[in-house]
C-alpha cells in the first residue's frame, strides 16, 4: 500500500474517500483513532492508503479534484 494523502482535516478524507470509491479503488485510512490520544485537537494527520497499482489514477483523482496528494 501506498500513502497518496495526509491531512488532519476529516473532510477532506471523507471526500478522497468517496471519489476514489466512486472510481472503484479501494483505500484504506490509517491514524482514525489517534484522537484518543491527542485529545481531539487535530494535532497528527491521517494517512489514506491505496494499492500500489492504484496510486497514479487516485493521485490524478485526487488533483482534479482540488485535493494534494502526497508526492510520489
Amino acid at each position: 500500500m501506498i500513502e497518496i494523502l495526509r491531512t488532519t482535516d476529516p473532510t477532506e478524507i471523507a471526500f478522497a474517500t468517496a471519489l476514489l470509491r466512486g472510481e472503484d479503488i479501494e483505500c484504506f485510512v490509517m491514524d482514525v483513532h489517534m484522537s484518543v490520544m491527542e485529545g481531539s485537537i487535530g494535532l497528527f494527520p491521517r494517512r489514506m492508503m491505496v494499492a500500489r497499482e492504484d496510486a497514479f489514477r487516485a493521485r490524478a483523482i485526487l488533483k482534479d479534484n482540488d485535493l494534494e496528494p502526497v508526492p510520489a
